[in-house]
């Protein structure tokens, strides 16, 4: 029995050269350990299986604009608590403990850059702002977003990234969804370009207004998108779902998505879509 029993010297700590904490990361999709820097490097695709991790509005414009180009707008915008709501906690509670830990004014950040030179209004929503649910000042900054196009007669686009309306605001939360599509209405008659991009994951009350009304709708790979969730849709129809079912390959098949786009063509290929409208 000695033979399975490890000797105290084989594991004293001091011999031990512990590792950085945050230096690498696993890929969710193929279990591949990946060296942070790498994966910044790769603009958070997993260099092995192309996964796409979930990213914020920072890295996106990062990612997008031309360097120094963004202007940050609407940052005094933030949530109210109309309904004196509470769940596991105060809402007012849950929003400060988000702004803390985020840095964020809320689920979406909205500006005014360019690509290649030509202006954009932009809107990119944070998934880690209370799940990137869409209460009344995301839909205030996305209607915002969209006068400013207007204003400057130049392309809007938004990339959403939400798990749907925001619980915490109730009717004030689904009246958004309206609010946001006549919004878009004014710009389509103004005759300038919405693209939306769909990523990881954009469902609920997003989904079912201003995400799905671009005139591109555009996914990355491996994204989920839909309204209700798959097994709530099993459970109503009582039948299985097909593989990969509101996965992004599977909308872009069905007439969904228009293309998707993996990240790391995402600057070159909006360029030629804005110079092509």
């Amino acid at each position: 029995m000695s033979w399975f029993v490890r000797s105290k010297s084989n594991i004293e700590k001091k011999e031990l050269k512990e590792m950085p904490d945050g230096l690498w990361t696993k890929c969710s999709s193929c279990g591949e350990i990946i060296y942070k820097k790498q994966l910044e490097d790769n603009l958070f695709c997993c260099p092995k299986c192309n996964f796409h991790f979930r990213i914020g509005a920072s890295e996106y414009i990062n990612i997008i604009f031309d360097d120094n180009s963004f202007f940050e707008t609407n940052t005094e915008v933030k949530s109210a608590d109309p309904l004196n709501f509470t769940d596991s906690k105060p809402y007012t509670t849950r929003l400060e403990d988000t702004y803390s830990k985020t840095n964020l004014n809320d689920a979406i950040t909205t500006g005014i850059g360019t690509i290649n030179g030509k202006k954009i209004s932009f809107g990119c929503m944070n998934f880690n702002f209370i799940g990137g649910s869409m209460g009344a000042v995301v839909g205030e900054k996305i209607f915002r977003a969209i006068k400013t196009a207007i204003n400057e007669k130049c392309p809007l686009i938004i990339i959403s990234s939400s798990g749907g309306a925001r619980m915490q605001e109730a009717a004030f939360s689904l009246m958004q969804m309206a609010k946001t599509s006549a919004a878009l209405s004014e710009l389509a008659e103004a005759k300038l370009p919405f693209i939306s991009i769909l990523t990881d994951p954009t469902t609920g009350g997003v989904t079912a207004s201003f995400a799905m009304l671009g005139d591109l709708n555009i996914g990355e790979p491996g994204a989920l998108i839909g309204f209700a969730g798959p097994r709530v849709i099993e459970q109503t129809i009582k039948k299985k779902l097909p593989n990969g079912f509101q996965k992004s390959e599977f909308l872009l098949e069905k007439g969904f998505l228009d293309m998707i786009i993996h990240r790391k063509d995402l600057r070159t290929k909006l360029s030629s879509i804005i110079n092509w409208f």
